[in-house]
């Protein structure tokens, strides 16, 4: 019945397993109760109303987003207390502060002084106290203040002294993405705690608030065996999964909730190839196993019904075609095994950048029914 559904789909098309992401929820959100603290999910790999209300009826709070798009999206679907974790750029605030002002409680980060400076003169000008994290660096890998720094404390005072409500700190263990074996995760988890948690107590003994210990990354947050000072964790690409977490060792194939549906337009047997009409405009061009344990080139090919077909993926893209090929060796017959208009799914390698090519999502249930969820693109 399932396969008979997608026949009406047009491809390339993005087709989420709906068992299998509401699995991820109930997976994720279980966990974090064990662990006794508050779970925001960021909303930024689904970009979708429908996805972040099942999280909310499993029990999350609030939302993390990395666009104030996203933040205007969720609180027209009346999500108030939204995080939104990209360091925030002066030009901004004026629509950070509209949201604000229609009752959003939104909540903002900054990394340094300058940044921090620019919000307290932009509130007190519009008589508003932002409410204000400040990003912490646990691990490298991208930005934040390092939590033993001296900067801390002065882009603490520069918020706090100007006027504006000092939250809390908040970090990202991305490296997180580089570990493959759940000694190295649980690790980095630790880590990443420890860090955010250093940072708040260092506020705390200068005199100044921080109220919220936010951290989180979806392997980090699977794999932590203690919370204590944290209390919030984020992560976003666990609804979805993909294989990079594969790789990475927190879910398997068989949990990713994410393929694209594409259909064999053509062969190139002399290669061993297969010719489908889902390209890197479908998949994106991320490349992220690359540099992991397994390397599944654009992604991993499974039948219609989502099974996985082993060693076969897809090898290379173009913008509208992609090359479906056996790993290691060609396979001669390939024609044969897939033939025209045969309809594959693609396992993505980052769901997020996946999700991001398509506009919406044809959502499937074990019995075969199809939704289509409206998906939100843009900044």
């Amino acid at each position: 019945m399932l396969v008979t559904a997608l026949n009406r789909i047009q491809t390339p098309a993005a087709v989420v397993d709906r068992a299998r992401m509401q699995r991820n929820i109930e997976r994720m959100q279980l966990r974090m109760n064990d662990l006794g603290v508050k779970f925001r999910p960021h909303v930024k790999t689904a970009k979708s109303i429908e996805v972040a209300r099942a999280q909310r009826a499993a029990g999350s709070r609030g939302v993390t987003v990395s666009t104030l798009a996203e933040a205007e999206y969720f609180f027209a679907d009346g999500v108030t207390d939204i995080l939104y974790a990209v360091g925030i750029s002066p030009s901004k605030l004026p629509r950070a502060l509209d949201l604000i002002r229609r009752g959003c409680a939104l909540k903002i980060i900054t990394d340094n002084r300058e940044s921090a400076q620019a919000i307290a003169k932009f509130g007190r000008e519009a008589a508003t106290r932002f409410e204000v994290l400040i990003e912490i660096d646990t691990d490298g890998h991208r930005s934040g203040v390092q939590p033993e720094q001296q900067e801390l404390l002065r882009v603490a005072h520069a918020l706090h002294d100007g006027g504006m409500r000092l939250a809390g700190v908040l970090t990202h263990a991305g490296s997180s993405y580089g570990c493959d074996s759940p000694e190295q995760l649980v690790s980095m988890a630790e880590q990443e705690r420890a860090g955010c948690v250093l940072a708040a107590e260092r506020l705390r003994a200068a005199g100044l608030p921080c109220a919220e210990v936010s951290v989180g990354s979806t392997p980090t947050a699977l794999s932590a065996e203690r919370l204590e000072g944290v209390t919030e964790v984020r992560a976003g690409v666990y609804v979805f999964f993909d294989l990079v977490m594969c790789n990475v060792g927190v879910c398997t194939a068989d949990d990713i909730a994410l393929s694209v549906l594409t259909t064999v337009t053509g062969h190139q047997s002399e290669k061993g190839w297969a010719i489908v009409d889902a390209g890197w405009m479908a998949m994106s061009r991320d490349h992220g196993t690359q540099s992991q344990k397994k390397d599944y080139g654009y992604g991993q090919v499974c039948s219609a019904d989502g099974t996985v077909i082993p060693g076969y993926v897809m090898s290379s893209a173009n913008q509208e075609h992609g090359v479906l090929a056996y790993q290691p060796q060609m396979d001669p017959d390939i024609a044969r095994r897939f033939p025209i208009d045969t309809q594959l799914r693609i396992l993505p390698n980052h769901a997020c950048a996946t999700a991001a090519q398509f506009s919406e999502y044809c959502v499937i249930d074990e019995d075969g029914c199809l939704a289509t969820w409206e998906r939100l693109r843009g900044w």
